[in-house]
């Protein structure tokens, strides 16, 4: 099966811009954005952010601030507030040989890095990782990480497997099942969360006053590290 990934992962996987460096503050930037946000919808956000801090010293130079007005639109802003300490821990310590010890940074994230930063022989194994290697029962290499996803995130699906186009299909016990679908995330539209996305991109803008804010968005971002109340005003951290 590797090999037939390999060659199928040779001329249908994804150009995308992250794959072709090899920097761990680059690749970890990718990772954070790329955590319930649509991938044609990172790269352009991850270029501009690149551009605008292409190193973890110059990222730690900036404020907090900065970063969590340059992550709007991105959503789940607690990313931004974790790559910058992130980027803060790095530039003076370097990066811990065990990468969970930064802001933000699970199991998954770490592996991830490892493997495509740093070249660790371990797989980072994300949820279209285990799909495929759990419906074909087999347990693929760390080199085929990238294969992997792109197969999981393409053509072995989540609800329907496209196993017509599938370069596994010949040796995968799995071939031709359909699934459950997946319960799905609340709708934005109403929720809390988009309560907290409007007050956010608010003060993001400029400072607000206190009383002409939703207060139970105001203290929650507050607990979050999003935003500081002073004096009746809101603000984005320094």
């Amino acid at each position: 099966m590797d090999e037939a990934l390999s060659a199928w992962f040779r001329e249908n996987g994804r150009d995308l811009p992250w794959r072709r460096t090899r920097d761990p503050y680059a690749v970890l930037v990718s990772e954070l954005m790329l955590q319930q946000t649509q991938v044609e919808r990172v790269i352009p956000r991850w270029l501009a952010w690149l551009e605008r801090w292409p190193t973890v010293s110059a990222l730690a130079a900036a404020s907090p601030a900065d970063a969590i007005r340059e992550w709007q639109g991105l959503g789940y802003n607690r990313r931004a507030l974790a790559l910058h300490r992130t980027a803060c821990m790095v530039a003076e310590h370097g990066w811990p040989a065990d990468l969970t010890e930064l802001p933000g940074v699970g199991r998954y994230t770490a592996d991830a890095v490892r493997n495509f930063a740093f070249g660790d022989e371990v797989l980072p194994e994300d949820v279209n990782v285990r799909r495929v290697q759990e419906r074909t029962g087999h347990w693929f290499r760390p080199e085929h990480a990238a294969a992997l996803m792109d197969l999981g995130a393409t053509v072995c699906l989540a609800r329907v497997p496209r196993c017509g186009v599938c370069p596994l299909a010949a040796g995968c016990p799995s071939r031709g099942r359909r699934y459950e679908p997946l319960r799905k995330q609340s709708p934005f539209e109403g929720s809390f969360r988009q309560r907290r996305a409007a007050v956010l991109r608010l003060v993001a803008e400029a400072p607000q006053r206190l009383d002409e804010l939703d207060g139970e968005v105001v203290g929650a971002l507050s607990r979050d590290g999003l935003v500081r109340v002073e004096a009746g005003v809101v603000a984005l951290p320094g």
